[in-house]
């Protein structure tokens, strides 16, 4: 039983460990940004890019419907970018939310001009880990590793401008020019990672593990490290208990995250570990280099 379980599920583990370790890192940056339904919005616009491929006739594993999801993605990022402004007459959020309904509205009315386009939407919500190969794995971790070098050349603009918005406009960044870059890579995450987990898995791998290194507290690298280990955590016991229950996979996992942070949460609270710290405050305890500090009077 042991051994037939782990030869099921080694491949899709590696794939939760890929995921675990690109999205606790944007989550990070999702939270200290106050756009926790980011990921989201870029993720069902990238469904909707891959159900217009599908409507043209290419199935979900080719790269033109990646292509598709890519480019609808970068528009959203770019409508993103542009709706970041100095001055918050209207929050970011409430932008984020009519994208996110606008492009489920989409997806619902492309998707409705085929036979089997609501079981389109349904694989693309849910996705289908159990099903990914070695090969996929290290394309993904390649792809996400390219990303993450990208993060880390930029990651002054980044984080100075997810911490210290104000400062940013401040100083002269082009901020609008490099939230672009920070949403249209975050995008290309999004859109590999809705292929293959689903729009509810993404979610919980981008906002669970680093909400429960924000609760723990510490510098910008504890946080990391509390979000992998919790990740992988959750992923063993989220895919096992599916396996042993005989339940869908990517759908357990999502539930587990939501009682491990239940847990955790009671755990922090109990211990006084809670931090209390949302938005930008997440970040300004715990940025990487003394060169992010703010300027002091």
């Amino acid at each position: 039983m042991a051994a037939d379980l782990l030869a099921l599920m080694w491949v899709p583990f590696l794939m939760c460990l890929v995921l675990t370790g690109i999205h606790a890192y944007l989550g990070i940056h999702v939270l200290a940004r106050e756009v926790v339904f980011v990921d989201i919005a870029l993720a069902q616009i990238a469904a909707l890019g891959a159900t217009t491929a599908y409507v043209c006739g290419w199935d979900v594993h080719t790269w033109e419907s990646y292509a598709f999801g890519i480019g609808f993605t970068v528009l959203g990022a770019l409508v993103l970018a542009l709706t970041r402004s100095r001055e918050r007459h209207v929050s970011q959020e409430a932008i984020i939310g009519v994208v996110y309904a606008v492009s489920s509205a989409a997806a619902v009315l492309v998707a409705d001009r085929t036979p089997h386009g609501m079981e389109h939407l349904r694989s693309m919500l849910v996705g289908s880990i159990l099903s990914v190969s070695g090969g996929e794995v290290l394309k993904v971790a390649l792809l996400y590793a390219g990303v993450g070098l990208f993060h880390w050349w930029c990651r002054r603009p980044f984080f100075v401008i997810s911490t210290a918005p104000e400062r940013a406009f401040r100083e002269g960044w082009a901020v609008r020019g490099w939230d672009f870059l920070f949403y249209a890579s975050f995008g290309v995450v999004v859109t590999s990672s809705v292929r293959i987990g689903g729009v509810l898995l993404v979610f919980s791998y981008l906002i669970v593990p680093a909400l429960a290194g924000i609760l723990l507290g510490g510098r910008l690298g504890t946080r990391l490290v509390i979000g992998w280990a919790f990740g992988t955590a959750v992923s063993v016991l989220g895919m096992v208990g599916s396996a042993v229950l005989d339940l869908p996979t990517g759908a357990t996992v999502v539930c587990a995250f939501g009682a491990a942070l239940v847990a955790l949460g009671l755990y922090a609270r109990a211990a006084g570990r809670y931090s209390g710290l949302l938005g930008p405050q997440a970040l300004r305890t715990a940025r990487p280099t003394p060169s992010l500090r703010e300027d002091r009077p």
